[in-house]
């Protein structure tokens, strides 16, 4: 269903790729948006287990495009060292697809925006991360990815050494 990677010595490990998305702050999610155009938007996100979660306004093309096609990607990139006398970048990056969907239940909702509140500001206490995001609910949608297939790529010259 999903094509391997041309490359394959580039490919990254599972492990490693996990790490791009555990580490990362900031991704591009693409979905199938008006008249079929690739919708690509860079979003915050975080990673738990085999599932990405986003937060969203309730309403808009990423809300609309999610409610037409449940198919996404999300891409990741963790470096991109620019070597100009090589004409080429030193780079890695995660590209991962699956099905996305809006959060319904009031629960998930909640363990969704607890995860985004602890990954941006991990210092902040309970009850502040409570506050902030009642604050935000009556204007937020949660988004869940559940990825079905991921790969990681590095510059061949990050692979050799």
């Amino acid at each position: 269903m999903f094509r391997e990677m041309r490359r394959s010595r580039q490919q990254l490990s599972e492990k490693e790729s996990m790490e791009i998305l555990e580490n990362g702050t900031a991704g591009v999610l693409a979905l199938s948006g008006d008249e079929d155009y690739p919708y690509a938007v860079p979003i915050s996100y975080v990673y738990c287990g085999s599932r990405l979660y986003f937060h969203s306004a309730v309403s808009g093309h990423k809300i609309d495009a999610v409610q037409k096609s449940n198919k996404a990607s999300f891409c990741v990139i963790s470096q991109d060292h620019i070597v100009p006398e090589e004409y080429t970048s030193y780079y890695k990056s995660v590209i991962a697809f699956g099905r996305i969907r809006l959060l319904t239940e009031e629960s998930e909702k909640r363990a969704a925006a607890e995860l985004l509140a602890k990954k941006y500001h991990p210092a902040d206490t309970p009850a502040g991360r409570s506050a902030t995001i009642g604050q935000a609910w009556p204007r937020m949608a949660l988004l869940e990815l559940r990825i079905e297939h991921m790969t990681g790529k590095a510059a061949r010259e990050l692979i050799e050494k």
